[in-house]
């Protein structure tokens, strides 16, 4: 398959860190915006210094949340990503993708305004879907595939980390971000 799109409208990305791999299957079919500013970052080397920063969890965030969820977030955090670019925001009502367990989406600060990092659901989140009460704005978070080998490592991941801050106070180092074939 290499770079190409597969039969399935996706394009596979590894991503490694010291003690585990897995793979997203990017949906350039379904979310063709979103799928493109991600895999530019992948191309381009954007996330040589990327890492997973951030898990939230049930513990970790304010309990009356409307929408509490449960994620990891990697990439590069907001203050070391520079400015935000504007993309077209892919609603999942446009993609017609969900936040379901082990999908990937872009973090945003607002429709469209996005900066280098994304996050994995650790269980199905449809406050992050549009029409969710997670971001006030009712948007939602633009899905653009899904984990598609390897999710129980990031799953153990999730749990191994889950006793802590939500913010990391060590960000853990992605060893690598490529396509496969």
């Amino acid at each position: 398959m290499s770079d190409a799109v597969a039969r399935d409208g996706t394009v596979l990305v590894e991503v490694a860190l010291a003690n585990f791999r897995f793979v997203i299957a990017v949906a350039v079919a379904s979310a063709p915006i979103s799928s493109a500013y991600f895999l530019e970052d992948v191309d381009a080397g954007r996330l040589r210094d990327a890492s997973v920063f951030r898990i939230v969890n049930l513990q970790n965030q304010a309990a009356d949340h409307p929408s509490p969820i449960e994620v990891v977030q990697m990439g590069l955090r907001e203050k070391d990503a520079g400015i935000a670019p504007s993309i077209v925001h892919e609603t999942t009502g446009r993609s017609g993708l969900r936040h379901l367990k082990g999908t990937v989406s872009l973090a945003r600060f607002a429709p469209g305004a996005v900066y280098h990092s994304w996050f994995i659901c650790m269980r199905d989140e449809p406050g992050l879907d549009e029409g969710g009460s997670r971001h006030p704005d009712g948007l939602g978070f633009a899905a653009f595939g899904h984990v598609a080998q390897g999710l129980e490592h990031v799953v153990q991941f999730f749990h191994e980390y889950s006793d802590g801050p939500e913010w990391l106070e060590r960000p853990v180092a992605l060893r690598a971000i490529r396509r496969v074939g």
